[in-house]
């Protein structure tokens, strides 16, 4: 029999996640979505034939699994609401909110619970994410699986065994998306300078990237072997590369992620208080 799985919270995030079980055969039966308004969770039950509710309470007492996906700067309020209905059920906790440690959440829902802290991010909602996860000393090994199955209905799942590399997490994947669009931001403005239609530019831009990752994915080679194999001694790849070098693009991305896991940290601290 399928856990049950509720989810507090039914934004684009969660909705890619179950939306995602659903889609790979979750029983629809098993899955309960909450939010605040009946609008929000009239369409979802449609849909996916999910059960929704605007009563968390009643959601988290038949729950074997509660999926945190509400912004982190709510989350007290909502766990502290929580809190007894989590303690008499001892569901196992995934948080799928940005920055709150699982010390905060422990302290927030009570003592002696499994919690699973996700880092997912946004290419989620395309079934092409890549999420970190982290399990406190009293996750057992088929929550683990569970926490895995249900990630994976999106994307790729990675494990980290210390919760401060969820910082890292977030800056090679968590926050990377937006990397991506920023490069095919400026490699558009680049192309336009040098006389191509801006769409033109666009879709060749996105689908050499998609094409990258795809040959990356599917290839036993590293990155920069990969690299290497493009360019051509004294070739048009080998300047633009010697360019992008000098330039600083190594240290500019290390910064970035330098930058992005401060902040991280920052918010854990913030969001503690």
């Amino acid at each position: 029999m399928a856990s049950n799985v509720t989810f507090i919270g039914a934004g684009n995030m969660a909705s890619a996640i179950f939306g995602g079980m659903v889609q790979s055969g979750y029983p629809a039966s098993a899955i309960t979505a909450t939010a605040t308004s009946k609008a929000t969770l009239e369409p979802l039950a449609k849909q996916l034939g999910i059960n929704t509710t605007t009563d968390n309470q009643a959601a988290v007492a038949k729950a074997d699994v509660v999926v945190l996906s509400v912004k982190p700067q709510i989350m007290h309020t909502v766990c502290a609401d929580l809190r007894d209905a989590i303690q008499a059920r001892k569901p196992l906790i995934i948080s799928i909110a940005a920055g709150l440690t699982s010390d905060t959440l422990e302290s927030w829902l009570g003592e002696e619970l499994a919690v699973i802290r996700c880092m997912p991010n946004t290419p989620s909602l395309v079934g092409a994410g890549a999420a970190g996860l982290y399990a406190n000393t009293l996750t057992n090994a088929e929550q683990r699986d569970l926490a895995t199955d249900l990630m994976q209905s999106v994307g790729i799942v990675e494990w980290v065994e210390e919760e401060h590399l969820l910082d890292a997490v977030t800056a090679v994947s968590g926050s990377a998306p937006a990397y991506f669009f920023l490069m095919f931001e400026a490699m558009e403005e680049a192309a336009t300078r040098l006389g191509l239609p801006a769409a033109s530019a666009r879709r060749l831009a996105m689908q050499t990237a998609f094409g990258a990752a795809s040959m990356a994915m599917n290839s036993d080679k590293s990155p920069a072997e990969l690299k290497r194999n493009v360019m051509s001694p004294g070739g048009t790849t080998e300047r633009a590369i010697d360019h992008l070098e000098h330039a600083g693009l190594r240290e500019a991305l290390d910064g970035a992620m330098q930058a992005c896991a401060k902040r991280a940290q920052e918010m854990a601290r913030e969001l503690a208080k």
